[in-house]
């Protein structure tokens, strides 16, 4: 599906992103984990198109480089992000939220459909069809940003950070949408401050301190890594 090839992100003098380079395989669920200030987030803003990469390759299945496309085209190949801190517009409905991530799209009646299939993934979302975003909860807030990022379609579904400030039964519902989204066909980049949720739904993972790769492996296998167990799971 993508493969990063020594990404480099620079913010003015700072270093955010030193060189990494990612797998991600058509159908998986690959996760990058590490604490605030590691390079997760600049990563995907990279892939997404909302930085510009300072050097590195970001090649898509088509085998065109990513780096430095508008994320209008981005979203055309079939990538989409539900971002960091949800960034819904508080000032439109949940319905005209889900309709603002089907933008590049002109096929009404799959938009229809695609807005009762969110509805049937987050049944609360549907209750709240008319109600403004900003009035939603953090839990119902984040369903809404990840509803808004499937509705372009997306072949790849980058999430940042989707149980953030959540409660642990949110959380739990969070990621068992995440495995559901991934069983029926959407390949799913993943990054997370729980590294013990993430771990356990995730194929394949990466684990980032200041901007390099320091750890990678089967999800399974770093879940169960003492290593990764005394610095990140409070083993």
């Amino acid at each position: 599906m993508l493969k990063i090839n020594n990404l480099q992100v620079f913010y003015g003098g700072i270093h955010a992103v030193k060189g990494i380079s990612l797998d991600i395989p058509e159908g998986a669920i690959v996760t990058l984990i590490g604490a605030n200030g590691a390079g997760k987030s600049s990563t995907v803003r990279a892939i997404s198109g909302l930085v510009r990469p300072s050097g590195g390759e970001i090649i898509h299945k088509s085998g065109q480089n990513l780096a430095g496309l508008p994320s209008e085209d981005i979203v055309r190949l079939g990538i989409a992000l539900s971002p960091e801190g949800r960034r819904i517009l508080p000032q439109l409905t949940v319905k005209e939220n889900l309709l603002l991530g089907a933008y590049i799209r002109n096929d009404k009646d799959g938009v229809q459909e695609d807005i009762e299939w969110i509805f049937s993934l987050f049944p609360r979302l549907r209750e709240r069809a008319w109600q403004l975003g900003g009035t939603l909860s953090g839990g119902e807030q984040q369903m809404l940003a990840v509803g808004r990022a499937l509705m372009s379609r997306p072949d790849l579904l980058m999430l940042d950070e989707p149980s953030l400030g959540l409660a642990p039964i949110l959380v739990r519902e969070i990621f068992a949408i995440i495995k559901y989204i991934n069983d029926v066909g959407k390949t799913v980049l993943l990054i997370e401050q729980n590294a013990y949720a993430a771990l356990s739904v995730a194929h394949y993972a990466y684990i980032l301190e200041t901007g390099s790769v320091v750890l990678e492996g089967k999800g399974q296998d770093l879940l169960h890594n003492p290593q990764v167990k005394k610095a990140y799971l409070g083993g």
